[in-house]
């Protein structure tokens, strides 16, 4: 039976290898970067053409405006609380759920080795090629070790080489993704690419010149189409000087021999370089937004001018609308972080850091900057809530806060939800007791109870399954939203890397640990592809990623201000926060 792999129809079903699909663009591109407080969403959020953007009827899930002098008119009705999870779903299925089957996947036979016939499933009394194992068939294929048809370890430089076309071979789309992903755990991307162009090239030799050049003009197009796979999935990888040489290098080599190649080549080039620009724009606006955002104001004198001072309901008051531009961040966002981020966060650091061009800029940048974009969003929701002086005012903007909460839960938005509840449980806001005594708490203690962390958060990850299975069955761009809570899903790929080897004790790369990997990061890019159908409010989302947020030491003093100290611990906490921003104001 020829070997396999699994997960080849979830992989196959992400789009990721489309090369005609449209090159995302920077959604934070604007003029100038001076202007970037006033004009950095005019133009920049457009929404962009969607294949499903028709009129869509609201979802049922909306929940009334808090705090508002007029109720918005209600488009839905009450079918589906909070307290009713519209995520509930049936048994969870099993991650290797998937079929392990790929009859159109073609079997490629390595050069064997002494202890090539060795199971990678077990060290004690491996079983021989072909022989049962438990419940499946365990057999060895060169350096590479199959069970039940599945890929499950093999050496690095047969995986390298499984990597390679040839003219009657093509490796699977999904072992192509997997190994690409997570190959960098083993070497860097710029030596895989050298030594994959190196082994295609040299496959084709015969000491022949006018054979050579026939023979390569008919593995070219596979050549392309894995260049081409690689550029449009781990586009980042390309900002490396080095790998760009390579790439131009290849290039001029298939000029010589297949014309249609090279134009292959050359389209792909482009497409490259403009989704490296937009990526480079997305940076610089992020950067700038930073920067405007940076100019906090003084605490004491932001309270005593509080009435003069925008708030969040000054600038919307209705959840739901806020729930959507919230929305809108997060997916432009997600659309920027490049899938071998994940594995980047633990891969071994390269010898070559100094190099110009790649290691400039950090490998994880644009993750790390979701995960900024979280604790601005935490440190917002407490800024609101502290600021104002009266009481009544407060409350609200805490009632207003819940639904908005809900109504991220009700769209799929997890991560914002999560950065509301955080932002409401910091240590400022939780001590207003006075405060949260008008506060109806129903409504936020079942989003609570949604997010809760205990069993490793049980309640979230039934909720998430159920967000997920309603995107794949969805009949709208909306109910295909699902944007998980993103640092959980950091924490779980970390401890998959770190609680599974690598290595087996064979020398082999547990490739069963890389499966795993890329099932979870495909996972991901399906909803990260995903267009926000929600009309942009440039006003709003202005207001969200530049307004000035107060730090933890700001945060403290400005709740001592609303609720003053209760006992000697807090009043002493005051005066020592009183004097040590007095005197950074002085410095500064």
């Amino acid at each position: 039976m020829p070997p396999t792999t699994p997960y080849a129809g979830k992989f196959g079903s992400c789009g990721l290898y489309n090369n005609n699909h449209p090159q995302p663009h920077s959604p934070y591109r604007s003029g100038s970067t001076k202007s970037v407080k006033e004009n950095v969403y005019n133009g920049a959020y457009s929404a962009t053409e969607n294949p499903y953007d028709i009129p869509q009827p609201r979802t049922a899930y909306r929940s009334s405006s808090v705090g508002s002098a007029s109720v918005k008119e209600h488009h839905y009705n009450n079918s589906c609380a909070v307290s009713e999870n519209p995520y509930s779903s049936p048994q969870p299925h099993s991650p290797r759920q998937h079929s392990s089957s790929c009859p159109g996947r073609a079997h490629r036979h390595t050069s064997s080795s002494s202890g090539s016939e060795q199971s990678c499933r077990t060290n004690a009394n491996p079983p021989s090629k072909g022989q049962l194992y438990g419940h499946g068939i365990t057999a060895s294929y060169g350096e590479m070790c199959y069970h039940d048809n599945s890929l499950v370890s093999a050496s690095l430089e047969a995986l390298i080489q499984h990597l390679v076309p040839t003219v009657d071979y093509y490796p699977d789309r999904s072992y192509v993704f997997t190994f690409l992903l997570s190959s960098r755990l083993f070497l860097h991307p710029y030596e895989l690419m050298t030594r994959v162009c190196h082994l295609c090239v040299e496959q084709q030799r015969s000491g022949d010149a006018l054979l050579d050049k026939i023979r390569f003009r008919e593995v070219a197009p596979k050549l392309v189409q894995l260049l081409t796979e690689w550029t449009e999935t781990f586009p980042y990888d390309f900002r490396d000087e080095r790998m760009m040489r390579c790439l131009k290098d290849m290039t001029h080599h298939v000029a010589r021999g297949d014309e249609y190649s090279w134009r292959a080549m050359q389209q792909m080039t482009q497409r490259l370089i403009k989704r490296l620009s937009a990526l480079g724009q997305y940076e610089e606006a992020v950067a700038a937004l930073n920067a405007v955002a940076m100019e906090r104001p003084a605490s004491l004198k932001s309270k005593q001018a509080s009435g003069q001072r925008s708030d969040v309901l000054s600038v919307c008051d209705d959840p739901f609308i806020l729930a959507q531009q919230l929305t809108h961040i997060e997916l432009d966002r997600l659309s920027f972080i490049g899938p071998e981020e994940f594995i980047q966060t633990f891969a071994m650091k390269d010898p070559l850091e100094n190099h110009k061009g790649f290691f400039r800029k950090r490998k994880t940048s644009n993750l790390e900057a979701y995960v900024n974009w979280f604790n601005r969003l935490s440190y917002l929701v407490a800024t609101e809530i502290c600021m104002p002086m009266k009481k009544k005012h407060r409350a609200r903007i805490i009632e207003f806060f819940i639904d908005v909460a809900q109504e991220c839960f009700n769209i799929g938005n997890f991560n914002s939800l999560m950065a509301i509840i955080t932002g409401m449980n910091m240590s400022p806001v939780s001590r207003l007791k006075k405060t949260w005594s008008k506060v109806n708490t129903d409504k936020f203690e079942i989003l609570e109870h949604q997010m809760d962390p205990s069993s490793n958060f049980s309640n979230y990850r039934t909720a998430l399954r159920g967000a997920t299975q309603r995107s794949e069955t969805a009949h709208s761009v909306q109910e295909k939203i699902v944007i998980p809570f993103f640092s959980l899903l950091i924490k779980d790929i970390y401890f998959l890397n770190e609680g599974c080897a690598s290595r087996l004790p064979n020398g082999h790369i547990n490739f069963e640990k890389l499966w795993e990997l890329a099932k979870q990061v495909s996972e991901f890019l399906v909803w990260r592809q995903v267009a926000c159908p929600f009309n942009r409010d440039r006003r709003i989302l202005q207001y969200l990623v530049t307004t000035p947020v107060f730090t933890e030491d700001e945060l403290h003093l400005a709740s001592y201000e609303s609720e003053g100290p209760e006992n000697h611990m807090e009043k002493d906490s005051r005066r020592s926060l009183r004097s040590s921003l007095l005197h950074r104001e002085n410095r500064s």
